[in-house]
């Protein structure tokens, strides 16, 4: 534990305590009393109220409409099963400005439902809620479907031998298997919708603001640091608590599970039943996924000349007024060789965490599993600004260096690293490693010879999922990174705040080479993957 503890209390910890100690304590004394003050403004329990609300509503909608495609995924074989599983996790590493000023093209004034069917959603919270849940649908794929995809099928078959109905075996034998896995799920979607600022700030206007949004607003326009450190303590101390009783939880349900390799659960789908159910999740990913994908794509070509590349061709010089110092073109091998760096990180650090986490050794290391999450449930806002203030002198002068950037990214992917990695590690029967033993390996020979086996599909998904999440960061890095080191998202943001058509269509260019990208570099991942599971057992 010792690694993951000194890089979150460095790297988390310090900024937000810098933070919350400017704002609440300006004069070298604390003014607890703004608390009390901030927390009972009308405006800001509108905020709360809010914030927790749209939440709710959009983890249980994530759910419903991704537990059906992580059972496809993890259980049906179809033709481009594997491009379509890295399709359905393009949507996730797009910067949160992207993904609203997607939706808003979707669904809002003159957008392609308006102009269709005269439909607009854009002054609803359907909006915001629908765009959550295109953002969140891979979390859900990935974390249910790793584990479904390796659960023994014949424990749910001896229950149908013994008599009980395909509904009763599933709720009995299979659902408990999952609930670790789907709630970790559940988790990671609520703390990223209830902290929720992009998408947020583009499709609720001044009409609906969560907690992250507030906190911007607060810094950036007003700056009310005192306001702001109160909403990032509301922040920590709301997610802490969730996360308290979602460890609680979720050990208590904790067993032993038979896993298999992906490979010998897969079949081609039987019946009308599974066929209807297929299609219809690949209806929803065309609905849902690919649409507002696919209006990036178009308004990236169709320039006042009719369609074209010319948006693409612009990318390829530095630009005029000189807020971009380098070209498009640099910035994407920028924004790939800091998510290479950010990945590493996160795998290393979460890794080990996840490895600790699996002794069960007493309530510090319980307490250490719910801190992990933190960074998914404080505001990036507070994290990007904390580095400023906090990493600029000796003994740790980072803000010149360019490893501040893969850091602030590696701590939103550590804890997808850890909620990916230890439900397959805490699955692993202990019996086994005890066997190892007796025959005389070493602990490190025991958990290289049958805890890496199994664990090592969990390890792809999570260095993959850690790649997205830091190739799309956005908060943070908005902060951090420097002018001539742009990142894509934050490159995006600043072509989007200009004004002009030229640059609005080199907005929608880059996000689809960001797609792109991601989409290219998600396939490698399931080839890699594919290749190194197969055949070990």
């Amino acid at each position: 534990m010792a690694g993951p503890v000194a890089f979150f209390a460095v790297f988390f910890a310090w900024p937000v305590v810098s933070i919350v100690e400017r704002g609440l304590r300006p004069e070298g004394h604390w003014q607890l009393g703004r608390v009390v003050d901030t927390l009972t403004q009308p405006d800001i329990l509108d905020v709360l109220w809010f914030t927790l609300w749209q939440a709710l509503a959009s983890t249980a909608l994530t759910l419903l409409v991704a537990l059906p495609g992580a059972y496809v995924f993890a259980r049906f074989r179809f033709p481009g099963k594997r491009i379509l599983r890295a399709v359905v996790t393009v949507p996730f590493v797009l910067p949160t400005v992207m993904v609203g000023t997607a939706f808003l093209a979707l669904v809002g004034r003159r957008g392609l439902l308006d102009q269709w069917w005269g439909i607009r959603l854009d002054t609803s919270v359907w909006a915001i809620l629908l765009a959550h849940v295109f953002f969140n649908y891979a979390v859900v794929i990935r974390t249910v479907g790793g584990l479904w995809s390796q659960l023994d099928p014949r424990q749910e078959e001896a229950a149908r031998v013994l008599g009980a109905s395909r509904w009763r075996a599933w709720r009995t034998v299979t659902l408990p298997a999952l609930a670790p896995s789907v709630a970790a799920a559940a988790l990671m979607v609520f703390l990223f919708t209830a902290g929720s600022f992009g998408i947020v700030q583009i499709l609720g206007g001044p009409t609906y603001s969560t907690l992250e949004t507030e906190i911007y607003r607060q810094t950036a326009d007003r700056l009310q640091l005192s306001t702001a450190a109160v909403l990032t303590l509301v922040q920590f101390v709301a997610v802490g608590l969730i996360l308290a009783v979602h460890a609680r939880t979720v050990r208590r349900r904790e067993t032993a599970l038979r896993l298999v390799p992906a490979e010998r659960t897969e079949h081609r789908p039987r019946g009308a039943g599974q066929w209807a159910l297929l299609g219809g999740v690949l209806l929803t990913i065309g609905v849902l996924l690919l649409a507002p994908l696919g209006v990036l794509v178009e308004r990236s070509l169709a320039t006042p000349d009719g369609y074209g590349l010319d948006y693409y061709r612009a990318l390829a010089h530095v630009d005029d007024s000189g807020t971009f110092l380098v070209p498009m073109t640099d910035t994407i091998v920028n924004s790939l060789q800091y998510a290479l760096a950010a990945t590493a990180i996160a795998v290393v650090i979460g890794g080990l965490a996840a490895a600790a986490l699996t002794r069960r050794a007493g309530r510090l290391v319980r307490g250490f599993d719910a801190l992990l999450m933190l960074p998914l449930g404080v505001s990036a806002v507070t994290v990007g600004f904390g580095f400023l203030i906090t990493l600029d002198e000796p003994p740790l002068d980072l803000r010149a260096s360019w490893i501040l950037v893969p850091l602030a990214q590696a701590l939103v992917g550590v804890p997808f690293v850890v909620r990916t990695m230890l439900p397959v590690l805490r699955a692993v029967d202990d019996r086994l490693r005890e066997a190892a033993a007796v025959l005389g390996a070493s602990p490190w020979r025991a958990w290289r010879e049958v805890d890496l086996p199994l664990v090592r599909r969990a390890l792809l998904i999570a260095a993959g999922f850690a790649f997205a999440v830091s190739l799309g960061e956005f908060g943070a890095t908005v902060f951090i990174a420097r002018p001539d080191n742009p990142t894509l998202p934050v490159a995006v943001a600043r072509l989007l705040g200009r004004p002009g058509d030229l640059n609005y269509g080199q907005a929608m260019a880059l996000s689809t080479i960001l797609m792109v990208v991601c989409a290219v570099s998600l396939l490698l991942l399931e080839r890699l993957r594919s290749d190194r599971t197969s055949g070990e057992f």
